[in-house]
């Protein structure tokens, strides 16, 4: 197992208006794979990668980045930790346990209309592929 390099601060990014204090907990459809009921929440220590996550969630809401608590033990996300890349560059983490809201960023590098384009255009051609892998 790889040692989990970070201590926080955390981010999780969404397009859901969520005040302080609120948890946000596993057991919801995934972005990515609608039929999927994910067992875990994501979250990331880079605060880009959560902008990101929120501008591309499939909702009408804006883009959110939440600074969020781990309120138990997480680990490394296994869906890029050592099958994506090589250790855990991306910072991105998953747990079994809700994660508390304690603050709001604003401040991420967003993409840009064409970049954002090429996202979604990937995103549905995973939708569409029933062979294509999420580990949950």
């Amino acid at each position: 197992m790889i040692d989990i390099l970070d201590d926080g601060h955390f981010y999780h990014g969404t397009k859901a208006d969520l005040k302080i204090g609120d948890l946000l907990t596993a057991g919801f459809n995934s972005n990515y794979r609608p039929e999927v009921m994910m067992n875990h929440i994501y979250f990331t220590a880079n605060v880009n990668g959560a902008g990101l996550a929120a501008e591309i969630a499939p909702s009408t809401g804006l883009p959110r980045v939440y600074i969020v608590e781990p309120t138990g033990d997480f680990e490394n996300d296994p869906n890029v930790t050592d099958k994506k890349f090589p250790g855990n560059p991306t910072r991105s983490y998953h747990s079994k346990k809700p994660l508390k809201i304690i603050g709001e960023v604003t401040d991420w590098v967003k993409l840009t209309a064409e970049q954002l384009k090429k996202w979604q255009e990937n995103l549905a051609k995973l939708k569409a592929d029933p062979n294509a892998e999420i580990i949950n």
